[in-house]
């Protein structure tokens, strides 16, 4: 029995294109279509590199299969996509030959490595995560108590002093004294295990509440809000409270970003092909949610920085911010990333699990 070549190609789970000897392609199954946004039939013809222009490593690979009759590889390639999440593939491309031993075209795989890129980050944010949780609860310790020895010992200072230089140093220690107090407080938040008070809730119900409350921050003078909501999205088991902080926190952000200037865009959207893996192992849905502004966006060496604990790029702040979202979208066992595409503000995304029911 001989099977249609076409069928057995749709079946295969990586992207396959096959290109002649001009370059110019000649069949794209459809997990290539799917990646790259297109349908076979708008392929047929077209030169490879009309696909992701002719510098993307899809179009350099197979230029050098066809003139150097040799196979050529290159990993981590990012796939723009206009209707859904970009991808990093790997790309490999090999040469055909025809009878005479001539090249005769090339097949060019795609295999998608987005999921294995996410699986990655996740086991590696847990794992800075609990580290720094060991980190916080040492330093806490060790600090908070002596400062309560300290603020006293100023506060006796300031009334016994004779002198107003005297009263104002003693004021200063009291100031530092509480700020560095604040700050440790702060810094609890890692040391909590997993008290998370999980109960049905609706998310743009929860996403309003944030926006409510910074209507009244000076910070989103200005500023257009824009809300992109998937209506159909169910109540979502998670601690209303902490993920009210998360929200509060990204928003805050990017409406600082844009310095009283642009567009703030908050777009929920439920994923049922992408799921997320619990520590006990059963697999949900994705809800996601995202905040996107037109800010100047974030330089590339700062991204993998951002949600590092003490790391701030903005005067005053305590590089705590992040940090903490990053920790309390952890805990519900969920995704936050951080991207800035070129000359587009910067997006940050919370995947959570979609879970209805305890």
């Amino acid at each position: 029995m001989t099977r249609d070549l076409t069928g057995i190609l749709d079946a295969v789970l990586a992207g396959i294109l096959v290109i002649d000897a001009e370059g110019r392609l000649e069949t794209c199954n459809a997990a290539a279509c799917r990646m790259l946004e297109v349908s076979a039939d708008s392929t047929r013809g077209r030169p490879v590199q009309s696909l992701l222009g002719p510098d993307h490593a899809l179009s350099t690979l197979a230029h050098g299969a066809l003139t150097r009759g040799q196979s050529v590889t290159a990993n981590e390639c990012a796939v723009e996509r206009r209707f859904d999440d970009d991808l990093t593939v790997d790309v490999s491309a090999s040469p055909l030959f025809d009878a005479a031993g001539d090249i005769d075209g090339a097949v060019v795989f795609l295999r998608d490595g987005t999921l294995q890129r996410d699986l990655q980050r996740r086991v590696l944010e847990r794992e800075h995560l609990a580290a720094f949780e060991s980190i916080a609860a040492g330093v806490a310790h060790e600090v908070k108590n002596p400062l309560g020895g300290i603020r006293g010992a100023a506060e006796i200072l300031g009334a016994r002093a004779a002198d107003t230089k005297t009263t104002d140093a003693a004021d200063l220690i009291v100031r530092e004294v509480d700020r560095i107090a604040a700050l440790l407080d702060d810094l609890m938040v890692f040391t909590q295990g997993d008290d998370l008070q999980l109960a049905p809730v609706n998310i743009h119900q929860l996403i309003e509440s944030v926006l409510e409350l910074l209507a009244h921050d000076p910070v989103q003078r200005g500023v257009e809000l824009n809300r992109e909501f998937d209506p159909s999205i169910p109540e979502v088991l998670i601690d209303a409270d902490r993920m009210t902080q998360v929200f509060l926190n990204l928003a805050r952000n990017a409406l600082q970003a844009m310095d009283g200037s642009g567009t703030l865009t908050i777009r929920t959207r439920m994923r049922l092909d992408r799921r997320l893996t619990s520590r006990s192992g059963q697999q949900y849905p994705t809800l996601r949610i995202e905040f996107r502004d037109t800010g100047p966006g974030i330089p590339a060496e700062l991204l993998d920085r951002l949600a590092t604990p003490f790391f701030t790029t903005r005067v005053g702040g305590t590089g705590l911010g992040l940090a903490v979202a990053r920790h309390w979208v952890v805990r519900h066992e969920g995704v936050l990333q951080i991207e800035s595409p070129p000359d587009s503000g910067a997006r940050v995304r919370v995947e959570l699990p979609l879970r209805t029911s305890p």
